[in-house]
């Protein structure tokens, strides 16, 4: 994989489309998302191009005229690649990148380029590559014969870079072996896993970069990889967690997002793993994020996928510390001013209603912990008094940082 010079940023357009199943706000929450997809891949967004059509062009995704005005700018501007916001057909990257001359994007590259900077550990790393090559497989001609060109950056870590062979077996060949790979360390995972059994297991779950691997650390007392970038954590990490004096296993997983690629989806599966075998979900959401509640389906619809949506799941809306609204006065004269929600606020909101159990905290502050904590506790020794009813008496809550 190449190196990026800290700081070297490459810079970029991005390309959207408002249809009849995406209006204009809609379309402006993917194009801010795909902005911070290319910020964390190593990109400045010069500009945004959007357009209007029933559904996408068949041969550029979007209009003839658009595709011109697009090409003249980044000629202009000298600007070096051109990300789209959907997953373009083999013909349409192999037609854009033809016309455009500049390196040609889609979303699923994008994230699949992010997951191959993430990927630390030889399991992530296989996952990554294997969900590069089920992308590339059937887009071989367009990647090899471009390949002359290909300067590395953004799109171009992985495969595309040193597998020079073109021959469509070997690729097919590659994945096989990929995939058994991937298999054989799935037992390993599942054994590991089964040998855990004699403690609850809960999975933090959510949307990319809600907190998640913040709160794993706060409540692990251990120091798990966080940072405000999309996708900062690929590797499933698992750590005993002690909370009054019962143990449980709290395992941090990968983020979810809109328009997952379905290739990292099959490729994840052993982490996803960890949510489907899991006792109890903690679902973490981002408040302060305007989309949170398109970002609350999104993890539900997944969790349906791996048939993982009937757990029992603790809701915990973090980063309330971030969160502000425009009050006003009766007087509309009265400028508007930002006043952060008290926690008797929001116990009063929609959110607190959830068929769940609901708790509003700041990981990073760690305010409101000790209802947080409590929560957990509760929902822990039910599971764990169902399974292991004559241990029970071991236990009681009380809070190790009082």
């Amino acid at each position: 994989m190449l190196e990026k010079k800290e700081h070297q940023y490459e810079r970029a357009v991005l390309v959207g489309l408002v249809t009849q199943n995406q209006d204009e706000d809609k379309l402006k929450e993917y194009m801010d998302e795909l902005e911070f997809l290319a910020y964390t891949a190593g990109a400045t967004v010069d500009r945004r191009f959007t357009q209007k059509l029933s559904q996408p062009d068949s041969r550029t995704f979007v209009g003839s005229g658009k595709a011109l005005e697009i090409k003249e700018y980044v000629k202009e501007n000298e600007i070096g690649t051109v990300i789209f916001d959907d997953e373009l057909s083999p013909s349409q990257l192999k037609n854009l990148e033809r016309e455009m001359e500049v390196k040609i994007l889609d979303r699923t590259n994008l994230i699949l380029d992010i997951f191959a900077q993430r990927a630390q550990t030889s399991y992530a790393r296989t996952q990554v590559e294997l969900a590069q090559y089920q992308y590339l497989l059937p887009r071989l001609t367009r990647m090899w014969t471009h390949l002359e060109r290909q300067k590395g950056g953004i799109g171009m870590r992985g495969p595309g870079e040193t597998e020079i062979e073109t021959d469509r077996r070997i690729i097919r060949d590659r994945i096989t072996l990929l995939k058994d790979k991937l298999k054989t360390i799935d037992k390993q995972m599942s054994t590991q896993r089964q040998n855990r059994g004699k403690m609850v297991r809960v999975s933090l779950v959510g949307y990319t970069n809600v907190g998640k691997s913040t709160l794993m650390n706060a409540l692990s007392k251990s120091e798990v990889f966080a940072e405000n970038k999309l996708f900062a954590t690929l590797d499933t990490t698992v750590r005993k967690v002690v909370i009054g004096n019962l143990p449980f296993l709290l395992t941090d997983t990968v983020g979810f997002i809109r328009k997952l690629p379905t290739q990292l989806v099959e490729s994840f599966k052993s982490t996803l793993d960890e949510v489907r075998e899991a006792d109890l979900l903690i679902h973490v959401v981002d408040i302060s994020h305007e989309s949170f509640e398109d970002h609350i389906a999104s993890v539900n619809q997944i969790l349906q996928e791996i048939d993982a949506h009937q757990k029992p799941m603790i809701m915990v809306f973090n980063k309330i510390d971030d969160f502000s609204y425009e009050k006003k006065d009766e007087d509309d004269l009265t400028p508007a001013s930002k006043k952060n929600i008290s926690l008797e606020e929001w116990k009063k909101t929609w959110m607190a209603k959830s068929k769940h159990p609901t708790v509003f905290i700041s990981a990073l502050t760690k305010e409101n912990f000790p209802e947080m904590k409590k929560m957990i506790y509760d929902e822990v020794h039910r599971i764990h008094i169902s399974r292991f009813p004559y241990n029970d008496f071991l236990f009681e809550y009380f809070d190790d940082e009082e």
